[in-house]
């Protein structure tokens, strides 16, 4: 397959023949190993965290291992997306600006079998012309066929219909790349987690980006605070989606262009 590329030295030629033919590509070497144990080192109190809210509200059946919503004032999250990975990719895909849709994770522990395991694609809407998500896996630990690399089946973001589970699995591609890479995906695959066969944890980040106008799966800046903006880079202003807000009384709406919560780059 001629979809594996090293990350210093990825082309937009190179996405774009990927994502054409294969609708996914994988970035290696992309994140040194001192970001990889800090976001490791985070998701411990995060995942305890949202653990005992899952079992909490009765919904932890098949949620073992799932970590959502990770854009925190003091753990990893800014700085990751300071780097803006891929940037250059997501914003030729969308055709422009693009906000954060959604940052989680996922611990998958040996023989396990959260959600993600099923087999779906990450939008409910097929559309081929009008790019409504993209994807996006980070790698925390090796990804192989023994620690469940995700089964993605190419070419099928351009089919409409749902393929059958044995067919999917007969002639799914695996997403086999070492600690570090980035796996970026069209959210019209059709694609599922593996399966865990070690002892163990295969730990991802999952990320999810969008055009501003599409709202995101959680409010990130009402969470972190709109006073929060000024401690922000422009850069990030814009990935977190302070540029593409909605007025919530007639005194935000009526604002000089310039002070706008939905600025006029956003699409």
């Amino acid at each position: 397959m001629n979809n594996i590329f090293d990350y210093g030295q990825k082309t937009m030629a190179d996405f774009e023949i990927a994502f054409d033919e294969y609708g996914w590509a994988i970035y290696e070497n992309a994140l040194p190993n001192e970001q990889i144990e800090r976001i490791n080192a985070d998701l411990v109190k995060a995942y305890t965290t949202r653990r005992e809210i899952q079992i909490r509200n009765g919904i932890s059946a098949n949620m073992g291992g799932t970590l959502h919503h990770l854009l925190e004032r003091d753990n990893f999250a800014l700085d990751f997306l300071q780097k803006r990975y891929c940037h250059d990719e997501i914003t030729r895909y969308f055709g422009g600006n693009y906000i954060l849709n959604g940052i989680n994770a996922v611990i998958h522990a040996g023989h396990e079998r959260p959600y993600v395991s099923n087999m779906h694609r990450d939008v409910r809407t097929f559309m081929t012309d009008t790019k409504l998500l993209i994807q996006m896996i980070v790698t925390l630990d090796e990804f192989n066929i023994f620690t469940g690399a995700t089964h993605f089946l190419s070419g099928s973001h351009k089919i409409p219909q749902r393929p059958e589970e044995a067919d999917f699995y007969s002639r799914a591609d695996r997403a086999v790349a070492p600690e570090g890479s980035i796996i970026l995906f069209d959210s019209n695959i059709w694609h599922a987690a593996g399966k865990n066969l070690t002892s163990k944890p295969r730990r991802a980040l999952t990320l999810g980006f969008s055009p501003p106008y599409i709202k995101p799966q959680f409010d990130y800046c009402r969470f972190l605070g709109y006073n929060f903006v000024a401690a922000l880079s422009p850069e990030l202003r814009q990935i977190i989606g302070y540029n593409a807000r909605i007025p919530e009384n007639l005194s935000e709406y009526y604002q000089p262009v310039q002070l706008r919560m939905y600025q006029p780059d956003q699409g």
